[in-house]
């Protein structure tokens, strides 16, 4: 579950898992794989949850849809119903899955796609129900979904604020356990259309949710800068082969980005800090070694009253600094200080 400070990181299965639990549960495997930042030796967390998503079939397409031919290198059907329907798992497919994940430590999401799809309750309960953006404005469903109390994610991908409203008008006359994800419905997501100020501008309206960002662009930089902007959430598309068959499996990570795009987000978490500014520890050895200390020009004699152009700056910076050189002009050394030296308390007479 989110926990403050930390980015809740969802790895979307989708329908990359090409209708086998097999598969599915090495994209579970890989998902709780641990990160590692290799400059610093420093072990980061990994994912947080995977997401599945369940269809029913009798209310999914109309006929006509169903039945249309689907004649194309992706498909897994002669029409596009027989295509669906080898795509999914079962009920008890879903639970198989969602036992290995608990036993990985990861959270479980579910995206349900029709009332008829909350059967799968029965026999277990996801950490979260995600409604798909195409779903947004099905309110029956809605509804059916938040009278379960289950928390709730939604995404916007297809959804103005109008839309936005309805959904939550729904929603929260039986709790308000909401997350909204910034989403755009492009798959991929062309670098125009992204508009990650949504995040900002969800936190500001709608700041009583947790918000974040689900991700269809190519790569893994959008994430880490949603995640720099607020972003509470990430959920992204995850595959164990890029370029196994499939619509979706050529926008979704593979087992490289996925370790470096969590790796990527895990560091913004530590990157971002506190609002404020102030010299860190960690930069005491550097300042001291290359800031500049107020040093001599010139031979200095011992006795002779020092004046400003008989200094300069010069590094280390373990000396008087320029806005404290009237503790140094106008001065007398001494003793002898040669060219080019930092002039410290102990050379001046006092």
């Amino acid at each position: 579950m989110l926990k403050k400070g930390e980015t809740y990181i969802i790895g979307e299965i989708g329908q990359n898992h090409n209708g086998s639990v097999d598969i599915a549960k090495l994209i579970v495997e890989l998902v709780s794989r641990p990160v590692r930042e290799d400059v610093f030796g420093i072990d980061l967390k990994p994912m947080n949850a995977v997401k599945m998503t369940r269809r029913d079939l009798n209310e999914e397409l109309t006929t006509t849809q169903m039945n249309r031919i689907y004649d194309n290198p992706n498909s897994f059907g002669r029409t596009y119903g027989e295509h669906r329907a080898f795509l999914e798992l079962d009920d008890e497919a879903h639970y198989e899955i969602y036992r290995f994940a608990k036993e990985k430590g990861l959270d479980f999401v579910e995206t349900l796609c029709a009332k008829g799809c909350l059967s799968l309750l029965k026999l277990f309960t996801p950490d979260y129900l995600k409604v798909a953006s195409r779903d947004l404005t099905n309110l029956p469903l809605l509804a059916a979904m938040a009278e379960t109390r289950i928390p709730m994610i939604l995404s916007t991908g297809m959804a103005g604020k109008k839309e936005l409203d309805d959904a939550l008008d729904v929603i929260t006359r039986y709790h308000d356990y909401i997350s909204i994800l910034h989403c755009v419905s492009q798959y991929p997501t062309h670098p125009d259309n992204l508009n990650l100020r949504t995040i900002t501008y969800l936190k500001k309206h709608y700041g009583q949710y947790h918000i974040g960002f689900s991700d269809h662009t190519i790569g893994i930089s959008a994430p880490a800068i949603a995640v720099g902007m607020g972003a509470e959430i990430i959920e992204k598309h995850i595959t164990i082969d890029r370029h196994m068959k499939g619509t979706d499996q050529p926008g979704s990570l593979g087992p490289d980005g996925v370790n470096r795009m969590v790796r990527d987000i895990r560091m913004v978490e530590r990157w971002l800090g506190k609002e404020d500014i102030y010299i860190d520890k960690s930069v005491a050895g550097s300042k001291e070694k290359l800031e500049r200390s107020i040093a001599s020009s010139v031979a200095i004699k011992a006795g002779e009253v020092i004046t400003e152009n008989m200094i300069h700056m010069l590094s280390p910076g373990n000396g008087f600094k320029w806005i404290d050189k009237d503790k140094v002009v106008n001065h007398k050394a001494l003793y002898d200080i040669e060219p080019n030296e930092i002039i410290y308390a102990n050379m001046l007479m006092q």
